[in-house]
């Protein structure tokens, strides 16, 4: 009675470590040689004058409206709604790269720092930002 013989499945991994060596001695060769991408940053001079101080559009908790000019001295005045429009112009008639930031109270409501910001885009003001205080 002949016996039968079972077949074994095996795969001869030598070969396959011999080729994985070669290409890693390959690359360990080639690599020193490849230049990396360099890039050029650009360069800033110093600027001659000092950034502009901002124009502060506060607004308080009963919905006053005050204006700080803080690049001539802090001055503060009160406008109206109405008036904010015109008076933004001729401040900013004298600097136009002068920048906007709005300042209002935690209890005011966001529709009114919304509504300031409007107004403020209307009178062809590109530099608006918001004022915060840091976290403690």
């Amino acid at each position: 009675m002949p016996r039968t013989r079972k077949q074994v499945a095996q795969i001869n991994v030598v070969p396959l470590i011999d080729v994985m060596l070669v290409l890693l001695v390959v690359f360990m060769i080639t690599a020193p040689f490849i230049n990396p991408g360099q890039v050029e940053l650009p360069s800033v001079g110093k600027t001659a004058a000092a950034p502009t101080l901002p124009l502060e559009v506060m607004i308080k908790a009963s919905g006053q409206i005050i204006l700080r000019d803080r690049a001539s001295g802090d001055d503060e005045f009160r406008v109206s709604g109405d008036m904010l429009p015109g008076e933004i112009k001729r401040i900013l008639k004298a600097h136009p790269d002068q920048p906007v930031v709005i300042s209002a109270d935690k209890s005011v409501r966001y529709e009114e720092v919304m509504n300031a910001m409007s107004v403020l885009q209307a009178a062809n003001v590109t530099r608006i930002g918001l004022l915060a205080k840091p976290a403690q």
